[in-house]
């Protein structure tokens, strides 16, 4: 599982609801730097500059902001520009044309998609906002007309201390639009890589639980070689007899032929139910084991989770009667795999009961415990033991329930269908 490396990821243009906000923006600071532009002169103490040149002026600061998270740096390069052309040009504008520049330094930290130049620009504009702030402290340290209520005698004179309160205010304003800027870049890239590695997990997880599936299905394959086997040896067996006592006694010999008979169909029988189990185990571990438990096996499980520490009951209920293997293996390795969950998560004091029923056409295995502990059926601790239960009924067209009881406890009920030959 691999994750984009952070140096190649590039925040994307906003989308078309990002755009409309972004115009909504330019046109509400547009006129509210209009709108301010004429505050500021009416009051007379500020702007000299022609009105149409301080409207067209507060058109084109306000205006670029509609595309600042599309064209970040030329957005923060023409904010600045307009900045200093404000002020050079005495259009009188103090409040809104510094929040428009702090917007857009913000956006380039913030949007601004080749890092390096978005970094070099930023520290480039405040380099020459300072040094703009510096040259307009000397210049009007001379002129004793500007300011003129601010003495420039002695070493921290009134007029030094007014000059490093404006330094003060340009070092917290620069730099806290650099700094949300660069935060505002980094939870966006955090966020996507929080997202890919989610997207990657939940993919892992699938390609998990098929291959869960598909090794469940060849280890079931496996455990039922050998009960295959079994039929295949026994019709060789029952036909080699009947050959030899066919001469001297028909009847032994015929009987012989009725086990082949009923070995084979029992064979073709069990070789139609797995066949949706059955995979190609070319590459499985040579270390198979096989088995041939079945439902007569049921009482040594339950003595074993006896013995384990957790009291078992064991009810058989209607007539017993003869299960093909392959169903008898899969009431057996359900209810061990039912209670082996109870024993992991059922908690202290819990017990179980396992009752076999046997109905006319059906046969049904039910593992139920009185713990507290299981975990709920789609979690992902539960997910692989129950899949293998899921997978193992439905290869031989069974259905199965699992999950919580409503009086307490937990649950698991498998039915199996069975033939009318094997009443």
């Amino acid at each position: 599982m691999t994750s984009a490396p952070v140096t190649e990821w590039h925040r994307p243009a906003p989308d078309a609801v990002g755009r409309r906000r972004d115009i909504l923006l330019a046109g509400v600071m547009t006129l509210a730097m209009i709108g301010s532009v004429f505050l500021y002169q009416r009051t007379g103490l500020y702007g000299t500059a022609e009105v149409w040149v301080s409207i067209l002026w507060a058109v084109v600061s306000g205006g670029m902001l509609a595309v600042r998270r599309r064209w970040p740096e030329a957005v923060a390069l023409g904010s600045a520009i307009a900045f200093w052309w404000g002020g050079e040009f005495r259009v009188g504008e103090y409040l809104f044309s510094n929040i428009a520049l702090f917007i857009a330094i913000y956006t380039l930290g913030a949007w601004g998609r080749r890092r390096t130049v978005a970094t070099a620009l930023r520290l480039a504009i405040i380099a020459a906002m300072f040094v703009w702030l510096f040259w307009n402290l000397i210049v009007t340290a001379g002129m004793t007309s500007l300011v003129p209520e601010l003495s420039r005698e002695g070493t921290l004179s009134p007029y030094v201390a007014f000059g490093l309160i404006q330094i003060i205010i340009n070092l917290l304003y620069f730099g806290g639009a650099y700094y949300f800027g660069e935060a505002a870049y980094r939870s966006a890239r955090g966020r996507f890589e929080l997202e890919t590695l989610t997207r990657e997990l939940a993919e892992e997880r699938e390609r998990t639980q098929q291959q869960a599936i598909a090794l469940e299905r060849v280890r079931i394959a496996r455990e039922l070689h050998d009960v295959v086997a079994h039929h295949v040896s026994v019709m060789g067996v029952q036909a080699g007899a009947a050959r030899l006592v066919l001469d001297r006694d028909p009847d032994a010999a015929r009987a012989s032929l009725l086990n082949v008979e009923s070995s084979a169909r029992t064979a073709v029988d069990e070789l139609r139910l797995l066949l949706g189990a059955l995979r190609d185990d070319e590459h499985a571990p040579t270390d198979r084991t096989t088995s041939t438990r079945g439902v007569e096996h049921l009482p040594e499980l339950v003595g074993d989770a006896t013995d384990a520490g957790l009291p078992t009951s064991l009810q058989v209920i209607g007539t017993p009667r003869t299960v093909p293997a392959t169903i008898g293996l899969c009431v057996y390795r359900v209810a061990q795999e039912a209670l082996t969950n109870t024993r992991k998560h059922g908690g202290a004091g819990a017990t179980a009961e396992l009752r076999l029923r046997y109905e006319d056409d059906s046969l049904e295995v039910e593992a139920s415990d009185t713990g507290l502990g299981h975990p709920s059926p789609g979690a992902p601790s539960a997910g692989l033991g129950h899949l293998g239960m899921r997978e193992r009924v439905a290869s031989v067209g069974g259905s199965i329930d699992i999950g919580p009881r409503s009086r307490g406890g937990y649950l698991v009920r498998a039915r199996f269908p069975l033939s009318a030959k094997a009443r």
